[in-house]
């Protein structure tokens, strides 16, 4: 894979520690308002999305630094994230339908094509965005929808990047700045409800 730098694979964590700081300060506010499952849920799919943006960055560092090319950590990225948004949205949903959720666990191991966790990470962001903004709305707080909203168009416009990558250094660059954009606009909706006291 040509275009990967030093300073590119390290910038790709930056979007990867401001979606964990995200999910944290979430977690945090939502745990006395969340059945135990559904937080688990939440938490999950947390660690799951987490786990899978450092394997990816990791990767790329690996693979700068010219210590080896470990694709396996790459491969990992789109079933982590896919099924971890996923889950990430039905935490937020408050589902309690145990079945429901060992199913959705076991996604990963019936489906080898990236498609299905493409589908599932889609549906996860959307339903992840639209729960926070409209939480914000009621909480009266018009900027963090804008944020959220924000957030999300810049991850379809990671997606829309991924149809046409061409792994060029400038392509992936444009990545991670679309990338961080999105995570920091997602951060910064959380610490808007968070000062406004989504934990009472």
């Amino acid at each position: 894979m040509n275009g990967i730098s030093v300073p590119m694979a390290v910038v790709d964590f930056i979007p990867v520690v401001m979606f964990f700081i995200a999910a944290v300060v979430l977690q945090r506010d939502l745990y006395n308002k969340m059945s135990k499952g559904a937080f688990a849920l939440l938490a999950a799919g947390s660690i799951m999305v987490f786990l899978g943006g450092s394997f990816k960055a990791l990767w790329k560092l690996l693979y700068a630094l010219n210590i080896c090319d470990f694709d396996a950590l790459n491969k990992a990225f789109f079933p982590m994230q896919g099924c971890g948004f996923l889950l990430f949205f039905i935490g937020l949903l408050r589902v309690k339908n145990r079945r429901q959720d060992a199913a959705l666990l076991a996604v990963p191991a019936v489906y080898s094509s990236n498609l299905i966790f493409i589908i599932m990470q889609t549906v996860g962001l959307a339903g992840s965005q639209a729960v926070l903004a409209v939480k914000a709305a009621k909480m009266k707080k018009g900027n963090a929808v804008i944020c959220f909203a924000v957030s999300f168009i810049f991850m379809l416009g990671m997606g829309y990047l991924g149809s046409r990558f061409d792994s060029s250094s400038r392509m992936n660059w444009i990545a991670q700045l679309i990338n961080i954009v999105s995570q920091g606009a997602l951060l910064l909706g959380v610490l808007i409800l968070h000062k406004a006291g989504l934990d009472k």
